[in-house]
């Protein structure tokens, strides 16, 4: 393989060949997609005399008012099993694209929206933030309530030698950060109802399926519809392993992008519904169970044993499956009169909120 057509000209993919597995990978399934789905190289990042490129891919219909499920992954270049979590599920969903009349009906009806590897260059350093030292989940112009000055883990400006480093004061989004949004703006904010997961890996011994916000306590705005999704994937899958919660439950941070972009989605005054979450892959269990893993950088976010990283690689096809259907369907859950929406936020206060 050469040449990858894009949206708009074309790029050689030798360019890239073996600056990443998870790229190569990634190439492999662009491949394999063929014409079935389109490739936008969105830009390109630099590190010494390496280029590293950003690309999105989009597949389904070309109405992008159509249901949308977006997925995005590689944020933070150590935690690495996101990326490869992300690019499993284009795997066997381009695989059921090829003989399963069923996936091919819903990209008639529906669109399918990935970025897989954001922080290329993070990951070739095996460093949680980009080239310049910056956490990209940290970088945008969001300010947290009621987070301590001293609080490093929240996001600060002290020195990009210390983690959570923001970026200077008053400088715009960096270029991974910058991609990202105006993707999602491009080919996620048009739909009618938009779900989209962003994968990471890293934070106690349990997953968690985060939502907004991240920079306050404060309920967001769709919380009722949140509340109604969960219910009906507790009915489905009653045994699912997930923590369903607001992200500040656990703590709070300034510059998040999801809690950047769902504020920018609001602030259109639309019709149109975007659910942002955050897959939280617990690796303090990989660590527990194989305590050898804390004594090297990549082991502390990742699976290392074989078995449990096929485990971690299948564990969560369900919950994108789930939510690609919930996105067609969204008339199930989403479409809440406004008495019964009164109770359900109620009852989301109630779970999430209890101060």
């Amino acid at each position: 393989m050469k040449l990858v057509k894009t949206l708009s000209t074309e790029f050689d993919v030798n360019r890239y060949i073996g600056l990443l597995p998870e790229l190569d990978e990634l190439f492999q399934l662009i491949e394999l997609m063929g014409d079935r789905g389109k490739v936008k190289l969105l830009g390109e990042v630099q590190h010494s005399d390496r280029s590293f490129p950003l690309i999105g891919l989009v597949l389904g219909t070309e109405d992008k008012s159509a249901p949308t499920f977006s997925l995005f992954s590689g944020v933070h270049g150590l935690e690495r099993i996101g990326t490869r979590v992300s690019l499993a599920y284009l795997r066997t969903f381009l695989h059921l694209l090829q003989w399963d009349k069923n996936t091919q009906d819903i990209l008639q009806r529906s669109r399918f929206v990935l970025l897989p590897v954001i922080n290329p260059v993070g990951m070739f350093l095996k460093r949680r933030s980009n080239g310049n030292g910056v956490d990209l989940m940290r970088n945008a112009p969001v300010k947290a309530d009621k987070l301590s000055p001293f609080s490093l883990y929240g996001g600060h400006r002290i020195s990009s030698k210390l983690p959570w480093y923001q970026g200077p004061d008053n400088h715009p989004m960096e270029t991974e950060a910058q991609v990202l949004c105006q993707f999602v703006k491009e080919e996620v904010f048009g739909s009618e109802l938009a779900i989209s997961v962003d994968v990471h890996s890293g934070y106690g011994t349990r997953d968690r399926f985060w939502f907004p916000y991240a920079k306050t306590r404060n309920p967001f705005k769709h919380v009722s519809e949140v509340f109604a999704l969960k219910t009906m994937f507790d009915r489905t899958y009653p045994n699912h392993i997930y923590k369903i919660e607001p992200q500040s439950n656990q703590y709070i941070t300034h510059g998040d992008l999801w809690d950047y972009l769902y504020d920018q989605h609001l602030s259109t005054e639309s019709n149109r519904l975007f659910l942002p979450f955050c897959l939280e892959m617990g690796s303090w269990l990989w660590v527990k169970k194989n305590f050898r893993q804390a004594f090297s950088i990549l082991g502390v976010f990742n699976p290392i044993a074989q078995h449990r990283l096929q485990r971690t690689l299948r564990r969560h096809l369900h919950l994108f499956d789930f939510l690609h259907k919930a996105v067609q369907s969204h008339s199930s859950w989403a479409g809440i009169p406004a008495a019964e929406k009164m109770l359900i936020r109620k009852q989301a206060l109630d779970l999430w909120y209890d101060e």
